[in-house]
């Protein structure tokens, strides 16, 4: 297993072998089985306890048949050979036939002195023919029943003493059969159940489960995108945010990538250019002693230019860091420092491009004021260069305004451009994704968004009714602790 950064890695670890009975397939079948068998003994019960009141019941309408035909006789015993046909016929050791209060003797050989349990059939309860049937399966075979109930319609009442073995065995016999036909009904059922729900889920499943692994081991090739099935149902579903999912992450991991490789050329180039750097800075300061005006009105902003590209080079590495480092906040003028930016990028010498200052001149931002600087010279390095794309505009403009409303400062601006594109305008403030311009890394406006919201400030994409791009931004200040107000000076 490699580790990476002291964590172990997931895709390097192995992964267990599935078998068909630790797997979903054998558990479905299994499941689907055992439910099917829960379902059959529920069944079972009742049914054996209906056979055995069947059968039961069966033994005494035969001795009520006979019981008629002897009813008629006179009332003498019956020849031997006669009694033991007719319980041969139902089965039983003595056969009583009952009227009114006179009980007569039909049949019996080896009279048992005693009875084991009795049950009456005249109306029997199927709780008591459920635990009556339990008793006979678990605890019976050897005892010596006596089974009575009416016959047909009438108050004569018919008594059957029986050994229950041959009762039991038929009981035995027919749970035997129930037990094979549930095994049959099970397996019946649960094949389709098994085969539909191995069609519709397990199979899906098992291809998610196959693609993920693919992607895990290689996750910036396009090929191992999830491709959707189509359907509807929640696996389809799942499927396509999986694929959404793991678009999304490639193109997180191409956006590294990208991080990583221009961190690498910034920290190649940075190297180097502080160097060049170094020898215009000793250069410019020559350039204080040249007697001349323009040279010294010229030489302080050019050694600030200078001073802010080594800044500056350190500024997409400076996006690649988690976080920017804390303002240092104090109250700037606005104007001066929307001016500077307006000398940097050479627009107070330009004609091709006009650009418009409303700012009071004593309006104050409580920022850091280098921040500040970063964040006005992206949106207006931005403008400028849509504005410079666009041959077909007769008077180009950046428009820079400042407004103070109670604590909140809002600085807006404004260009007459060609206006962002959509997949720009989707993209918004993400870097390598949301650039205006072909080329472009989005960076500038990525690094602004940060800035912003490190002063806890917001910055937004205004919607206007006249081409061009306007971007809004709004600082507060911060809150004054009421120990300072109390001593202020």
């Amino acid at each position: 297993m490699v580790e990476r950064d002291g964590m172990p890695s997931l895709t390097e670890a192995p992964v267990p072998a599935v078998g068909f009975l630790s797997g979903l397939s054998g558990k479905l079948l299994l499941l689907t089985a055992v439910f099917v068998l829960i379902a059959e003994v529920l069944i079972f019960v009742p049914s054996i306890a209906n056979m055995r009141l069947m059968w039961l019941r069966d033994r005494l309408n035969t001795a009520a048949a006979a019981s008629v035909v002897i009813e008629g006789l006179p009332d003498q015993e019956l020849p031997r050979n006669v009694q033991e046909e007719t319980l041969l016929a139902t089965g039983a050791k003595a056969i009583v036939l009952k009227k009114e209060d006179a009980s007569r003797v039909v049949a019996a050989i080896d009279m048992p002195r005693s009875v084991d349990a009795q049950y009456d059939l005249t109306d029997v309860s199927t709780l008591a023919s459920v635990y009556d049937a339990i008793d006979t399966m678990l605890f019976g075979g050897d005892r010596i029943i006596r089974v009575y109930g009416p016959v047909g319609e009438t108050t004569t009442r018919i008594e059957l003493l029986l050994d229950e073995h041959a009762l039991r065995r038929a009981m035995l016999r027919a749970a035997r059969n129930v037990f094979i036909l549930s095994m049959v009904i099970s397996l019946a059922t649960a094949g389709p159940i098994f085969f539909a729900l191995n069609r519709l889920l397990i199979r899906p499943m098992r291809r998610m489960t196959a693609n993920i692994q693919e992607f895990a081991a290689d996750p910036s090739n396009p090929a191992r995108v999830l491709e959707p099935s189509g359907g509807r149902d929640e696996i389809a579903v799942a499927g396509i945010h999986l694929a959404a999912m793991q678009q999304t992450l490639q193109r997180t991991l191409k956006e590294q990538k990208n991080l990583a490789d221009l961190g690498l050329a910034v920290s190649k180039i940075n190297h180097d250019m502080r160097n060049i750097l170094s020898s215009a800075q000793l250069m410019s300061d020559r350039l204080s002693d040249v007697d001349d005006p323009v040279v010294k009105r010229v030489a302080p902003k050019l050694l600030r230019s200078i001073d802010r590209a080594v800044g500056y080079t350190n500024e997409v590495l400076s996006y690649g860091r988690m976080r920017e480092p804390e303002p240092r906040r104090r109250f700037v003028a606005l104007r001066p420092l929307v001016m500077e930016v307006s000398e940097v990028l050479a627009l107070d010498t330009r004609g091709d491009i006009d650009f418009v200052l409303q700012v009071e001149p004593g309006l104050e931002v409580d920022a850091d004021g280098e921040q500040l600087f970063r964040i006005i010279h992206n949106l207006c390095r931005n403008a400028v260069q849509a504005l410079l794309q666009d041959v077909g505009i007769e008077r180009r403009a950046v428009l820079v305004t400042g407004l103070r409303t109670g604590s909140v400062v809002a600085i807006a601006i404004d260009d007459n451009g060609p206006g962002m594109p959509a997949k720009a305008r989707e993209n918004l403030f993400a870097a390598f994704r949301g650039s205006v311009r072909s080329g472009g890394t989005g960076l500038g406006l990525a690094i602004a968004r940060e800035l912003v919201l490190a002063h806890g400030g917001t910055i937004a994409l205004v919607e206007k009714s006249t081409p061009g791009t306007l971007f809004r931004i709004e600082l507060p200040d911060r809150p004054v602790p009421l120990d300072a107000f109390r001593h202020r000076a």
